[in-house]
């Protein structure tokens, strides 16, 4: 992605769709088009209104939308997705009622994944994770956040890193990477708790800042992960060193991973299922995004949070897939924006909304992607549907006809082109 491309009209689209700040967000139906030029978007409109400069282009190329609706690129704002082996055993165990902490107190769950992610190189986990975004790609998603955490020691975690950014540079989707080393406490560190604790704090959060390889840091505040004091002295030497935070928040009990988050203002707090309302109401004030994972709790069996009590607390609210080898072996971000509208109670524009704008602002991205708008990066879905509903209604279906990332077409009538 680093030539600019020639300017770009996709046009003959039926609607167009972009969270504008309002409930119902803005929506075109009077033959609405695009043009993107040096990589962002120059103008929308109705497509006779193309400005002479741009219509009379040489260089203009045309994306025909045949009758589909535009959509900004989806942004995955929650992934754990730079991982080795999977979990089936596990989630048939869930089936027979074994709980998530019981299996993670046998030395399954994130423990099982450190085991086979430490025995895998650096190349084979940028193989792994460059075919996962062709997945994602394919469905829409022009941006991903990959989180790391299943090294938890020094020399894994860069290397968890390392191979998010050589994926990276390989491919067209935008990743977003995140430093997870306080995601569970590594076996053979059972009895040197602050050890590890000064391990991440004082080696790694430095090193990862240094060397660039991550954006945020992310902890998983949790009862049986870390405490809220220990979560705050992590996040809190992260941002010492540059990095924007975010929290694994109140996903297994009321940790007040909530609260922290709002205390520190984070981009966000993700999870968020036994979330108290104050806390809620605390992240609301401080800003901070509230990042829902549907199919974690649909997978885990777990209450879902509801989109009335995000409402009332005045929360800004992102879908992510939390895409993971054990309680989210999901990767299709459109099919959790519809399991939003069933399972959370959102409306399709929230759904719509909360994996395009407020995940871009999970990311402290809000600013450049999220929303078709002039100065915007060019990132567009052209969905094979008559409007933007379609997401929520067709659960699961492939609708992302055509992608464009910042100006190029990389997906054409379903397949990879770039």
């Amino acid at each position: 992605m680093d030539s600019v491309p020639p300017p770009l009209l996709v046009a003959g689209a039926s609607s167009l769709w972009t969270p504008d700040g309002s409930p119902s967000g803005l929506g075109l139906r009077d033959r609405p088009a695009i043009a993107i030029a040096g990589g962002r978007i120059a103008w929308l409109g109705p497509e006779g209104g193309l400005p002479p400069n741009l219509a009379t282009d040489p260089r203009l190329v045309r994306l025909d939308a045949a009758g589909g609706t535009l959509v900004p690129g989806f942004v995955d704002a929650h992934t754990h997705a730079v991982f080795a082996g999977w979990r089936a055993d596990e989630h048939r165990r869930r089936l027979e009622g074994a709980s998530y902490a019981s299996i993670a107190a046998e030395g399954g769950g994130i423990l099982a994944t450190v085991r086979a992610t430490r025995a895998a190189s650096r190349e084979e986990l940028a193989e792994l994770l460059r075919s996962r975004l062709d997945t994602m790609l394919l469905n829409g998603v022009t941006t991903v956040e990959v989180k790391s955490g299943y090294g938890l020691d020094l020399g894994t975690e860069l290397r968890q890193l390392e191979a998010i950014r050589d994926a990276a540079l390989a491919h067209p989707v935008r990743v977003v990477a995140t430093y997870l080393g306080a995601h569970a406490l590594p076996a053979e560190r059972a009895h040197d708790r602050e050890g590890y604790l000064r391990e991440v704090m004082d080696l790694a959060i430095p090193r990862v800042a240094q060397d660039r390889l991550a954006t945020c840091c992310d902890v998983f505040c949790e009862r049986g992960a870390f405490s809220v004091d220990e979560s705050r002295r992590i996040l809190s030497r992260a941002r010492e060193c540059g990095l924007l935070l975010k929290v694994h928040a109140d996903e297994l009990s009321a940790s007040g991973g909530a609260e922290l988050a709002a205390e520190l203002r984070a981009l966000s707090a993700e999870h968020l299922l036994d979330a108290s309302d104050e806390g809620l109401e605390a992240m609301a004030s401080a800003g901070v995004v509230a990042v829902i994972l549907p199919a974690t709790s649909l997978m885990l069996r777990a209450r879902p949070v509801e989109m009335a009590r995000l409402r009332r607390a005045g929360c800004r609210v992102a879908f992510a897939t939390d895409f993971n080898p054990g309680s989210s072996p999901v990767d299709n971000l459109p099919l959790v924006a519809a399991l939003a509208c069933i399972t959370n109670g959102a409306t399709p524009e929230e759904a719509l909304t909360g994996i395009t704008l407020h995940a871009a602002a999970a990311l402290g991205l809000e600013d450049e992607i999220g929303a078709l708008m002039p100065g915007r990066c060019g990132d567009v879905v052209v969905l094979d549907a008559p409007d933007a509903s379609h997401l929520a209604y067709r659960m699961g279906a492939r609708l992302a006809r055509h992608v464009v990332r910042a100006g190029q077409v990389v997906v054409r009538d379903f397949a990879r082109v770039a």
